[in-house]
């Protein structure tokens, strides 16, 4: 998480999560605009704005110095510290790129509630309430219309609107913000936002919990603070960079929580405690909420954000749906969390793009975007959708997102690990089927590297390591002749059946490169491309949710039962000469905790509560397994 990553620098366990590439980031973020700039064009002055009950919130207002003209306000709410703190202490950037600072703004920065300076109780992903309110009711979105309302009246030299923008947690603090939003509030971004912590960001996929991602942020803010400090969390030290082994040897989550020191930490708890889609995670999910939405909305989202790829796709369709009046723009990237704010976005991992699309997204589509809003400056010529189609390495305009002209296409499981268009015949076996051993003993690995944690760059990763791996059934296609396009959602549709009670089903959307793919120029890892499998996209489905995330399920031994569910949207082109490959597997670990395979409380089990058992994957006319995807003509 982009501002996430910058508070976690201060936990060893997370520090071994980030790639180098992140440090790289963070250090071109360093120097973007200089502490020397900011000091010799902008003042600060820290507030202490009062809500609506009588708290203050902690505030931070940069104010250009070049008092000539009025400004807009950027404002930004976080939980991860305003740092830092002091008048005589000034930040080395402003605003959500170096264009910012130099264009001018009046920039908010604000700990939210409960956080670091700022009075009141903390609460992760606080609740919404109805529009309906007693006057000393607080939200998120109380709490932004007050800092709004008191910055109009008490903040000299802005022109009267408001911009607010965050990435990852501060994305959620956007998305609050816009509901009911205060008249002045007239642009939004939220970036990599947080929606739905149980179904698709972060800690949950599918009710499968996010272990590596969990394990390595939860003391950030999870840990009760206490009174108002400037302080940072404790720091944990697993004593080892190999985070399988590591979590593997602990084993259940119980003993998990306590070796990482979290069964002392709340949040944690109640992850513990919420093992299903019940009332917590349903008064936390933002979704509903976001309908007449006033301000222009642009959402951002990467198509390899490991955490909160979910949250912007999400956040587009609810507002385009339920918000027809709203200026509603969404802008999908190549980019890992929160990459396009400071990196050049040309590649991630293995994987290149042949163009810097963080600096195009940040001088051609973000920076124009408010300037238009806030300023009045410019004209707007932004696309409903902006999408960065990965393959041919484009970007591409869309008046809808997905494309109107995507039509449904249909790729079927067969023999001999075959994928085709068409759907098995009579011919074939009534129970024709694949079958495996899933061991949680030895779980897959999500990765082939040794680190504790999740890698950023894992979601364009090589899956050879599983490919080859007894427990993972593989099927690609023929080799492709024409450029496939597909974009939007992936369904997976499966016939399964297990011989435990609960199961994991883990499928992989796969790019398999020709044999004859070339090298990178700089190679300094020796990496091989040709044959490279590069996963487009993956994800998981608990299988005791399989007919409803808040009624688990137990399976029935041996019955073979269909199980669907949707993978998140992607926008790529199988090229000629490559194949289009899926994997099945029922362990992705440490990135997700292992299932015991018997109907338990995953969170509470004990270690006999673990079995291997024998997976199958069905795939007659009578049981056709299958993904459902569009494709463009």
């Amino acid at each position: 998480m982009h501002e996430r990553l910058r508070h976690s620098s201060q936990l060893n366990l997370a520090v071994v999560v980030i790639s180098a590439v992140w440090w790289g980031l963070f250090s071109q973020a360093a120097s973007a605009q200089g502490i020397e700039f900011v000091k010799a064009n902008y003042t600060k002055s820290e507030f202490r704005i009062p809500m609506r009950d009588g708290k203050q919130l902690f505030t931070a207002v940069y104010a250009p110095k070049d008092q000539s003209k009025t400004y807009p306000i950027l404002l930004t709410r976080t939980p991860y510290g305003i740092k830092p703190y002091g008048v005589d202490q000034y930040r080395g950037d402003l605003g959500p790129s170096a264009l910012f600072g130099k264009s001018g703004y009046l920039f908010v920065y604000q700990d939210v509630r409960g956080r670091f300076l700022s009075e009141g109780d903390f609460v992760n992903v606080r609740p919404q309430r109805d529009q309906q309110r007693e006057t000393r009711d607080t939200d998120e979105s109380t709490d932004t219309w007050d800092t709004i309302e008191w910055l109009m009246k008490h903040c000299p030299g802005h022109n009267g609107k408001v911009g607010m923008t965050g990435v990852s947690y501060p994305g959620f603090y956007t998305n609050a913000g816009m509901i009911d939003a205060h008249p002045a509030l007239v642009a939004c971004s939220p970036q990599a936002p947080v929606v739905d912590w149980f179904i698709g960001d972060d800690w949950h996929h599918n009710g499968a919990f996010h272990l590596a991602e969990a394990v390595g942020f939860i003391n950030s803010v999870g840990l009760p603070r206490g009174e108002p400090t400037t302080k940072s969390p404790p720091k944990f030290d697993p004593e080892t960079p190999d985070g399988y082994e590591f979590l593997l040897a602990l084993g259940t989550l119980t003993r998990i929580g306590e070796r990482c020191e979290k069964s002392q930490v709340p949040y944690w708890k109640e992850l513990m405690a919420h093992g299903t889609y019940d009332g917590y995670w349903k008064t936390r999910d933002l979704r509903p909420h976001l309908r007449g939405i006033r301000p222009a909305v642009m959402t951002v989202g990467g198509w390899f954000d490991a955490e909160n790829l979910f949250g912007a796709l999400e956040t587009y369709r609810q507002i385009e749906g339920h918000s027809p009046e709203a200026k509603n723009i969404l802008v999908m990237g190549p980019w890992s969390h929160g990459a396009w704010s400071r990196s050049d976005g040309d590649q991630l991992g293995a994987v290149s793009f042949n163009s810097k699309t963080g600096q195009f997204f940040r001088e051609q589509i973000e920076l124009p975007f408010f300037e238009y809003h806030l300023k009045g400056q410019g004209t707007l010529e932004h696309p409903e959708a902006w999408v960065f189609e990965t393959g041919t390495n484009v970007w591409k305009k869309y008046d809808t997102w997905p494309p109107k002209s995507a039509e449904p296409r249909t790729f079927y499981l067969h023999s001999k690990g075959r994928i085709s268009g068409d759907m098995p015949t009579e011919n074939e076996s009534k129970l024709a089927f694949d079958e495996y051993l899933s061991n949680p003993a030895k779980p897959v690995p999500y990765t082939d590297k040794t680190t504790m944690g999740m890698t950023a760059d894992y979601m364009t990763a090589d899956q050879r390591h599983a490919a080859r791996r007894p427990d993972v059934l593989v099927y690609q296609s023929d080799t492709i002749e024409r450029d496939t396009v597909l974009s939007g959602p992936v369904e997976v549709e499966f016939y399964v059946s297990t011989t435990g009670t609960d199961s994991d089903w883990i499928v992989k959307l796969i790019d398999v490169y020709p044999n004859d793919y070339p090298d990178p120029k700089e190679n300094p890892t020796g990496i091989r491309m040709g044959g490279y499998q590069q996963l487009i996209r993956g994800d998981i489905l608990r299988g005791k949710f399989r007919n409803g995330f808040d009624r688990p399920e137990p399976f029935t031994p041996g019955k073979a039962e269909l199980v669907k569910f949707k993978l998140a949207d992607i926008c790529h082109v199988f090229r000629p000469g490559h194949r289009l490959m899926i994997q099945i597997q029922s362990t992705w670990f440490p990135l997700f905790d292992r299932n015991p395979q018997t109907f338990v409380d995953i969170y509470a089990a004990s270690p006999d509560d673990f079995q291997a058992a024998v997976q199958r994957v069905y795939r007659s006319y009578l049981m056709p397994s299958c993904i459902r995807v569009l494709q463009q003509p």
